[in-house]
């Protein structure tokens, strides 16, 4: 399988593009404010995803001990009561097509459910999309700024068992890379898919009234049991995603309360200096 993925150069030139092409167009025609919101908003994505790229290459340059660091996690796990994720996995690979549907999953799925999502919000919740999109921000910047340690893979340590089941079917997605090294190898840690998972289903439960919306909930869990069965992230990793996904929370509520808190203040302040009307007789 090809890498699904633009790379860094890419998306970042498209993203500085779209960019320019917002403030042009903000600037030549002024009330095309839907086209400048639509070519921000992708530029701004497309800008993040570069930097998302660059950062797996970035932290390419120094692994030393991300081995270290994948067995003492899986260590970790283990005493304190978590399931192996090897044995998860043992249970999954005699049935190659669960496997291949399982290597395609998380080749692809959080992309594209993430853009659905994205545009879903966009044209029937504008409203709403702020919030999302700034959660989407948030959560993936503070997940780069962790992967600038690296942190091995669960496929790596084919000495406690695990398989690396993508490379075994040739539907690997780290295909290319810097010399010997495969772009964005180390960066298990933590795990972008579950964080995105999880996301879509709060943003879906929250924006939707549909009692449909009580479905999504399915999507994190199969996404956790992929990252798991094809060995590309611990137990630990979507753990620590979810708590980055919290505090992007917990950053925006505290915002909000902060402006909230302002907000009367420049009020009291506004109606102190307005001149008063003089006094009729």
């Amino acid at each position: 399988m090809q890498n699904l993925t633009l790379s860094w150069q890419n998306a970042g030139g498209a993203g500085v593009g779209l960019l320019a092409a917002a403030y042009a167009v903000h600037r030549l025609a002024p009330r095309r404010a839907l086209a400048v919101l639509v070519l921000r908003e992708v530029g701004l994505l497309l800008a993040l995803f570069a930097l998302w790229q660059l950062v797996g290459r970035l932290s390419l340059l120094s692994t030393a001990h991300a081995l270290d660091r994948a067995e003492w996690i899986h260590r970790t796990e283990l005493r304190l009561g978590l399931p192996d994720e090897a044995t998860w996995q043992r249970a999954v690979t005699p049935y190659p097509v669960l496997v291949q549907l399982a290597n395609y999953y998380y080749a692809i799925m959080h992309f594209a459910v993430m853009l659905v999502l994205l545009v879903w919000v966009f044209v029937r919740h504008r409203a709403r999309y702020p919030w999302v999109r700034t959660t989407v921000v948030l959560v993936t910047a503070a997940c780069l700024v962790v992967q600038f340690l690296p942190v091995a893979p669960p496929r790596m340590l084919t000495d406690q068992g695990f398989v690396d089941v993508a490379a075994q079917y040739g539907q690997s997605v780290y295909g290319a890379g810097i010399g010997p090294i495969r772009a964005d190898e180390f960066s298990a840690m933590p795990s972008v898919h579950v964080a995105w998972s999880v996301l879509v289903a709060v943003a879906v439960i929250s924006v939707s009234r549909s009692v449909w919306r009580w479905l999504i909930p399915v999507y994190p869990a199969l996404t956790i049991a992929v990252v798991v069965v094809t060995a590309n992230h611990f137990w630990a990793d979507g753990l620590v995603a979810i708590l980055l996904l919290l505090l992007a929370y917990a950053g925006q509520y505290g915002w909000q309360r902060v402006r909230a808190g302002r907000r009367p203040a420049r009020q009291r302040a506004g109606a102190a200096e307005a001149p008063r009307e003089p006094a009729t007789r």
